[in-house]
């Protein structure tokens, strides 16, 4: 995947998790959890459905890896190249 297909599934799973949020307005650089109305369990929601849609884990100490769009496609980009 490029990562502009990785960037418009993060988009797509965050519009699942958070259907009310306008994600239009999404700034690429600054934590989800400043931008939208994101708990501990949505994150862990897009986590899962990475894991579930990819077939990608990304551990527990990586997590903050995931903090924003821009940063989550970075981490993404070479463990999704080949799908």
């Amino acid at each position: 995947m490029t990562a502009e297909e990785i960037r418009q599934a993060v988009l797509d799973i965050l519009a699942d998790i958070a259907p009310d949020e306008d994600l239009s307005q999404l700034k690429e650089n600054v934590p989800f959890r400043e931008q939208l109305e994101l708990d501990s369990m949505d994150f862990l929601d897009i986590v899962m459905e990475l894991r579930k849609r990819y077939r990608i884990q990304i551990p527990e100490e990586q997590y903050t890896e995931l903090a924003s769009l821009g940063s989550t496609v970075r981490y993404l980009e070479p463990r999704m190249k080949d799908l």
